[in-house]
Formats: structure tokens, sequence, C-alpha cells
């Protein structure tokens, strides 16, 4: 990695949503609790919740395999701020590490649901945020966990079902691959961002051939074209338009998960 690669990737780690909301600083954050075999995880829960109340909750997902990407993840601002967010908004995020993106998530959601009354969550009301090439993993997860294990998903600016041979140079995690839309829940609420200014190679026509099977398949699906924005505007994209489309995300997941 050169020194200008190495520079970009710090910053995007540094990186938060350019959002912020009255609360974010009074987020109580738990770290570095454990599940599985060796997992941890970090829950962000509302300011002032309490004892003895649940919350719904929203569990990051993570699909990149690189052992790096694995453990640091959960660090980034974008994941901290995103977790601020969603605590000040009246529900708990999760953010973890984990080895294998498939293997170690369902771990961390049977764990979730199992300790629910100790961790002050609500198992009957767990949703999915995803972004980018973490995206499908999630939509794996719509897949194969049972048909009531979410109340909805929010998917941003990310490949679909569809990952094409040029993003796996990322290292993307494809375990969709061969499914078809038929296979996510038909009542399954979802919420899928697009950034029209987005260039990552072929990303966008992921997205417009998964949003067309949704709606030839009548799903409950949410569909914002975010014009002109780019890949991750939420963090890069500091303007009003971005701020707004936050909101959207978080609206979407308050309602549907009765925060």
């Amino acid at each position: 990695m050169s020194d200008d690669d190495q520079k970009r990737r710090d910053e995007a780690m540094k990186r938060t949503a350019v959002l912020q909301l009255p609360g974010m600083d009074a987020v109580e954050v738990e770290r570095e609790l454990r599940y599985g075999d060796g997992g941890t995880f970090d829950l962000y829960s509302p300011p002032g919740r309490k004892p003895g109340t649940s919350t719904p909750a929203v569990v990051f997902v993570f699909g990149f395999p690189d052992p790096l990407f694995a453990q640091g993840l959960r660090h980034m601002g974008a994941y901290s701020s995103w977790g601020r967010l969603l605590a000040a908004s009246g529900m708990s995020a999760i953010a973890y590490s984990y080895r294998d993106p498939v293997t170690d998530t369902v771990a961390l959601l049977r764990h979730l649901r199992a300790s629910a009354p100790a961790l002050g969550l609500d198992p009957e009301r767990l949703g999915l945020w995803a972004a980018s090439g973490n995206v499908p993993t999630a939509l794996h997860l719509l897949m194969t966990e049972p048909p009531d294990a979410f109340r909805c998903a929010a998917l941003l600016y990310g490949y679909m079902l569809d990952v094409p041979e040029a993003a796996m140079q990322f290292g993307i995690a494809a375990p969709s691959a061969g499914r078809s839309i038929d296979g996510l829940p038909a009542e399954l609420p979802l919420l899928v961002v697009r950034a029209g200014g987005d260039e990552t190679p072929l990303l966008n026509p992921s997205i417009d051939h998964f949003v067309a099977a949704a709606i030839a398949r009548d799903l409950p699906l949410t569909f914002v074209n975010q014009s002109r924005a780019p890949h991750a505007f939420d963090l890069f994209d500091d303007s009003e338009a971005s701020r707004d489309a936050i909101r959207g995300v978080l609206g979407f997941l308050r309602h549907h998960l009765g925060a």
C-alpha cells in the first residue's frame, strides 16, 4: 500500500456521519462485550434508559473477511457516529468483531436474542443496517434466518445480490451469490438508498436490478435515490441533502422498530 493509499484509508477510518443529534454525547457505550467463541461487540444504548426496560436494536452487518476489517470496522468513525445517532433516536446499536462474516454474525444474533433481558434489548424488534460491500452479507442473513427474525433492514449504497467480478478485488464476501430476490421474506420492510453519483464499478446497476425485481414482486420497499451524491455520502458529503437522507434512514428504522 502506497503512502497516499494509507493516508486515504486513515482518513476514511476517521470520517463520521455529517449529522449530529441532541443526546449523542450522552449515549451509553458498553465495549468489548463477549459473544460466541471469543467474539466481542460494542453496545450503544439510548441515554437515560431506565433499568429493566428494553429497546429495539439495530445490528450493523459486516461483510469483509479480511482480518484487518474484521477487527477494525466497528472502530471506524462511521460506525461509532451511526451508533450514537441510532441510540440518540431511541434504538440500541451493535457493532462487533468477527472472523467469518456469516457464521460469526449468526452467532452474535443468537447471543443477542438469548441475552436480550440482560442487555436491555427487545429480541422481537431487531433490524439490520448495512452499507457498501457489507450489503450482500445482510441480504444473505435476511434470506437464511427465520422470516420473522428481523423487523426491517436499511441497505445503503451497496452491492446487492449480484456482486460483479470487478468488485471481488475489494475482498467483499458474497454469500448470497446465486440467490434470487424470491428468497427474501415477502413482508419484510426494506429501505434501499442509492447514491446517484456513485462511481464504484457496477454498484448502481446492481441496485437498479434489485429494485426493479423488488417492485415486480411487490415487496414492501422504500427506495431513495440520493441524486448526484457520492459513495458514502453520509460521511463525505457535508450537505443538508445528506443530513436529510440520514434523518430518513433513522425515521425508517424508528417507525418499523417501534422506537
